[in-house]
């Protein structure tokens, strides 16, 4: 039970108002939904914080699972439990498969009759307060036992959950990486019980500038980076109406400073898909609108590669699996065991650190030297305060891709290790060139690295980012006999001074999928 006699008893007294909203917020048949039992593998932890936000924790660990891993939130709707969204949703599959960490919060009758998260509290969704910072001891709990890496945090939900997604998203965007809110609503929609009916249905229609303030306003003074967010609805979603999904839009892309005009617009499994870039043109909000479907979460069961989940009480089979594709839009495929047969393949390969390192060189490549800082602060990009201007080389073995592979997708992830001024500044981009074998006439890093010849130039780019780790766009230009090489350098040559240095080894690695 809770300490604090006031807010509890303020809850009660509003039962009968309670039960009307959150049973619509799940639909009007929830009292026939009782989720299956569990198997041993989903842990009970106490014992995590103070816990303000009286909840209970679930985790589900991968035998074996490795420090240095990603660690994704999973939030249940109303009337379910973490019992009821782990493999339902797919979830534990990806993380046996890629290799993380699933906490699980639940919320408790005691705080809710129907089991929401309270979305719609104003103490449970500030920072520092109420039900969010339960969830932030959780996931705190959990970096601190199994050493997850900390630049790698998403957190996701349905519903009520997905709203809480939003509200850990903006009341913690310095320990999320990403989000993904299924049905869900925008952070502070709603901080009263009658504004949640309205922002349910029909919704709430606010200026994106108004959406973006509230997040702004829910951790002040903080400047980002911000998380990147994956936005799933159902059309004939009659519980939370499919304009939340546009305001949720209008919100993260302001945050952002983006426009809300996508910039690609495709099909995934015959649902449209949008994707909204930064001036960076780094993806930060996508769009899954799933035509004529109702208020749940999508799910593909089976044993394809792409599938995923058991369909039931809003968990509904619609031959798209949201959890396989949020885990590849926040990155997750890349670790853990490939999926055994056919389907896609997945290898891991750190950076040959004895062969990395940087050139500098003037703006237009004018006596290029090897960099003499690697031991010391690893290979640079951008401008130094010398006026020479630094190009980084990677070397990855990338000889355990089968000859002949068809690789459907690559990408390096890279890690902060010092840096001054905004190599992004004015949008100015990061860009990979590859070479399939070594660049110049050695692997090792030479002064001809500068301007040798690349198999894909500006094929990829890495988005700003001033700490912990950031990935690049895809590509698909790898050697699978043996190097591959990746130059990162800058489009436009800084003016001023302003350059990042990356970590090599195993902090930089180059994911490669394949069939």
């Amino acid at each position: 039970m809770r300490t604090d006699p006031p807010r509890t008893k303020m809850r009660l007294s509003a039962v009968t108002v309670l039960l009307a909203l959150l049973a619509t917020l799940l639909g009007a048949d929830w009292t026939t939904f009782a989720p299956a039992a569990r198997a041993a593998s989903l842990t009970e932890v106490t014992g995590f914080g103070t816990n303000p936000g009286n909840l209970r924790m679930f985790r589900y660990v991968p035998d074996g699972l490795p420090a240095g891993r990603p660690l994704v939130v999973a939030m249940h709707g109303c009337t379910q439990s973490a019992a009821a969204f782990d493999t339902e949703t797919g979830w534990t599959t990806w993380a046996d498969r890629w290799g993380f960490a699933l906490l699980l919060p639940q919320q408790q009758s005691g705080n809710n009759l129907n089991s929401c998260f309270n979305w719609f509290e104003s103490a449970d969704i500030k920072r520092g307060s109420g039900e969010a910072l339960s969830i932030k001891q959780m996931t705190d709990r959990m970096k601190s036992d199994l050493g997850s890496d900390p630049a790698r945090v998403h957190a996701t939900g349905l519903s009520a959950g997905a709203a809480m997604t939003n509200v850990m998203l903006a009341a913690y965007p310095d320990v999320f990486a990403s989000g993904a809110p299924v049905a869900g609503l925008p952070y502070a929609c709603a901080t009263t019980v009658a504004a949640a009916y309205t922002c349910m249905s029909p919704g709430t229609n606010l200026p994106p500038a108004a959406w973006g303030d509230k997040v702004r306003a829910a951790y002040p003074g903080y400047a980002g980076p911000w998380p990147a967010v994956s936005v799933w609805q159902g059309t004939s979603d009659t519980t939370v109406v499919p304009a939340n999904m546009t305001e949720t839009v209008e919100q993260w892309t302001n945050v952002h400073a983006a426009d809300t005009t996508a910039d690609t617009t495709d099909t995934v499994a015959g649902y449209p898909h949008a994707v909204y870039r930064d001036s960076a043109g780094r993806p930060v909000v996508e769009t899954y609108s799933i035509t004529g479907m109702g208020h749940g979460q999508p799910v593909d069961p089976g044993a394809g590669a792409e599938q995923c989940g058991t369909a039931g009480a809003y968990i509904l089979d619609v031959n798209l699996c949201a959890s396989y594709r949020i885990g590849q839009f926040w990155g997750l495929s890349g670790g853990g065991t490939p999926p055994p047969g056919g389907g896609a393949k997945t290898v891991v390969v750190p950076s040959r650190a004895a062969d990395d390192g940087y050139v500098k060189a003037s703006a237009t490549g004018v006596g290029p030297a090897v960099g003499t800082l690697e031991g010391t602060y690893g290979v640079a990009v951008g401008r130094g305060a010398d006026g020479q201007h630094n190009r980084a080389l990677l070397s990855f073995d990338t000889s355990s891709v089968p000859d002949g592979a068809a690789v459907k997708r690559a990408y390096v992830s890279v890690t902060y290790a010092d840096g001054s001024g905004d190599p992004w500044a004015a949008g100015n981009r990061m860009v990979l060139d590859v070479r399939s074998d070594c660049f110049g006439a050695a692997c090792t890093t030479g002064a001809d690295d500068w301007s040798a010849v690349a198999s894909a130039s500006e094929v990829a780019e890495i988005g700003r980012f001033t700490s912990g780790a950031q990935t690049s766009t895809d590509f698909t230009a790898v050697n699978d006999t043996g190097t591959t090489q990746v130059r990162l350098r800058l489009a436009s040559p800084p003016a001023t001074t302003a350059y990042v240095f990356l970590k090599s080894g195993a902090s930089a690695t180059l994911t490669v999928e394949w069939e």
